[in-house]
C-alpha cells in the first residue's frame, strides 16, 4: 500500500523543495515529510504533479520506459489553425528529433483559475486553446512543439498523467490517493534511481491535510 499525492503546482513554483535563490519551491504548499516528485514542471508551467514517499512507485510513474500519457491545456499566442493540429498530431521533427504523434484539439477557454500575473492582453490581443496529450518527456517539450507549428506558448497547464488527473485542484492545493497494488506495472521494480536532495520534502512538524 502506497500514498500518492496529487499536487497542483502553481505557476512561477519550483518542482522542488528548496533552492538558494529564494524562489518558491513545493515546501511552501505541501508540508508532508520525506516525500518527492514523479518528474517535474517547469517554473513557469502550471498544473497537476504527483509525489510519493515510495521510491518503487514514482519510478513506475516517471521512467519513460512505461510512457505515461500527459495531458496539457495549452494557450497560444494567435489562433490556432487546423493545419497546426494537424502536424502536431502527425508528429513534427524538433532539433532533438521528431516527435511521437500527440492528441491535439482545440478548446474553448478552460474554467482554470486566473494565472498571476495574467497574460497582458496588450501585448497578446488574440489567443486561443488547446488540449495536448504526449507520452514523452524532453525538456520544454510542449512549448517546442506549438513554437514549430507557428503558435508560442503563453500558458501551459497540465490537467493528467496517466490516470490521475487535476480534477479540480486549485493552485496550491492537493490530495491523497491510497494505491493497494503498483499502478502501473513494472517489470523492473528495482532500478530505480535515488531523488536529489532538493526533490525530498524537509521533514514538517505538522501534517497539513488537504
Amino acid at each position: 500500500m502506497s500514498t500518492l499525492y496529487l499536487l497542483h503546482k502553481p505557476y512561477r513554483m519550483l518542482s522542488q523543495f528548496t533552492d538558494k535563490q529564494g524562489r518558491a519551491t513545493l515546501a511552501d504548499v505541501i508540508t508532508v515529510p520525506d516525500v518527492y516528485a514523479a518528474g517535474r514542471l517547469d517554473y513557469d508551467s502550471e498544473g497537476l504533479l504527483l509525489l510519493s514517499d515510495d521510491g518503487e512507485l514514482i519510478h513506475r510513474i516517471s521512467h519513460p520506459r512505461h510512457k505515461q500519457p500527459k495531458t496539457y491545456w495549452v494557450q497560444v499566442e494567435g489562433d490556432i489553425s487546423e493545419a497546426a493540429l494537424k502536424s502536431l498530431r502527425q508528429g513534427i521533427t524538433l532539433k532533438d528529433g521528431p516527435t511521437q504523434p500527440a492528441k491535439a484539439r482545440q478548446i474553448a477557454p478552460p474554467a482554470s483559475a486566473p494565472r498571476q500575473p495574467p497574460i497582458d492582453p496588450k501585448r497578446h490581443p488574440s489567443t486561443s486553446w488547446l488540449e495536448l496529450t504526449i507520452s514523452e518527456g524532453r525538456n520544454r517539450q510542449v512549448r517546442r512543439m506549438t513554437a514549430h507549428v507557428g503558435f508560442p506558448t503563453l500558458r501551459l497547464i497540465r490537467t493528467a498523467i496517466g490516470p490521475w488527473q487535476l480534477d479540480g485542484l486549485a493552485p496550491g492545493e492537493w490530495r491523497t490517493e491510497t494505491l493497494h497494488a503498483p499502478r502501473p506495472t513494472d517489470k523492473h521494480p528495482n532500478r530505480r534511481k535515488a531523488p536529489r536532495k532538493d526533490q525530498r520534502a524537509r521533514p514538517a512538524a505538522k501534517h497539513r491535510k488537504p
